[in-house]
């Protein structure tokens, strides 16, 4: 077949996921700039993708209209009128499976999640650093017969901020640092008292912006930013694109391993990870961070460490293994870093 100019690529979630998909796609369009490129992706999402050349979103309502094999069946036939030549599944899941028998036809490759190493990681059959995510994507492109190379990646401009958004950086004369204390799963958490060490050390000298979502997380932020100057809390106040230009204005990120420091990284942002039951060998840190960004659980006092590849599964005792990692480790990294 003739070389492919429009590429379908497939990745319905989750966000931090999503997320990694931001940085080997600007790698692949502007090392491929006769590429176009459809995501199918959320209508949540697409502030993601807004600054990539050549790159549009189609949303899938995967709850609504497109749920279920019917509603597959449907979107199948609402992006075959897009003209597309192959297909690039970055999320290999049944949906996506689906999908592409729809395609019948179309060349698709999907990707290798990698599973027998993950699970030998999680097993203790051996612990060494597994292929990252982002390069998990890039082969799906390479096996399409397009090679990246992620090494020297390029990052846009920070966006502007309007004077709604200025409020939350306290002082123009401090660096600023986001914080986002949360993860999917309560073993992959910082202590939230141990954060609040954190956050009072580092208030001094540097603004704060806190990130969060659900109603427990607003409220545990509301508190922390009247009880610090220098302090302010986005959760609940900003929609995603507002975010996301808060975050392309930091000078670093302190997260979990979560979405957020995904999306930080993929606006090229320094990102410092602590590790709960997890760990970076995975192939989840985010995108271009040096190792030791990365704060791992101490592995003397909890062996079995990565426990799981999302957090969800560990043994007894385990479920507060970032405490292991002091908040003074924390704020030097920080100092160090910034």
């Amino acid at each position: 077949m003739p070389n492919p100019k429009h590429i379908l690529v497939l990745r319905f979630s989750a966000m931090g996921d999503v997320a990694m998909t931001v940085p080997v796609l600007r790698a692949l369009t502007t090392q491929h700039p006769e590429l176009k490129i459809t995501v199918v992706t959320r209508a949540f999402f697409k502030p993601f993708f807004e600054d990539l050349e050549n790159v549009t979103v189609y949303a899938a309502d995967l709850k609504g209209k497109h749920k279920g094999v019917l509603g597959l069946y449907k979107l199948s036939k609402e992006l075959k009128v897009l003209h597309f030549d192959v297909v690039a599944d970055l999320h290999n899941v049944l949906r996506s499976k689906i999908l592409k028998f729809f395609f019948l036809g179309k060349k698709a490759v999907q990707l290798d999640k990698g599973r027998a190493e993950k699970k030998a990681l999680t097993t203790g059959k051996y612990f060494k650093q597994l292929k990252t995510t982002h390069q998990r994507y890039a082969d799906v492109f390479e096996a399409l017969g397009f090679s990246i190379n992620l090494s020297d990646p390029i990052f846009f401009k920070p966006k502007k901020i309007n004077d709604n958004l200025k409020d939350f950086f306290s002082s123009k004369n401090l660096k600023t640092i986001g914080i986002a204390p949360f993860a999917a799963h309560d073993s992959k958490l910082y202590p939230i008292d141990k954060m609040r060490a954190v956050i009072a050390d580092i208030s001094k000298n540097y603004n704060v912006i806190l990130f969060g979502g659900g109603a427990k997380e607003i409220a545990i932020l509301n508190q922390l930013e009247q009880d610090f100057s220098n302090v302010k809390t986005v959760a609940g106040k900003l929609n995603l694109e507002e975010e996301l230009a808060i975050i392309s204005n930091l000078d670093l990120m302190l997260a979990m391993d979560s979405g957020n420091a995904h999306m930080a990284a993929m606006l090229g942002k320094k990102v410092i990870t602590i590790w709960g039951v997890t760990h970076p060998f995975a192939g989840f840190a985010p995108f271009n961070q040096p190792d030791d960004f990365a704060l791992t659980a101490d592995r003397t006092q909890f062996p079995l460490i990565p426990t799981s590849i999302y957090g969800n599964k560990f043994p007894e005792g385990y479920e507060n293994a970032a405490s292991s990692i002091s908040e003074a480790t924390i704020v030097s990294k920080i100092k160090e870093v910034i």
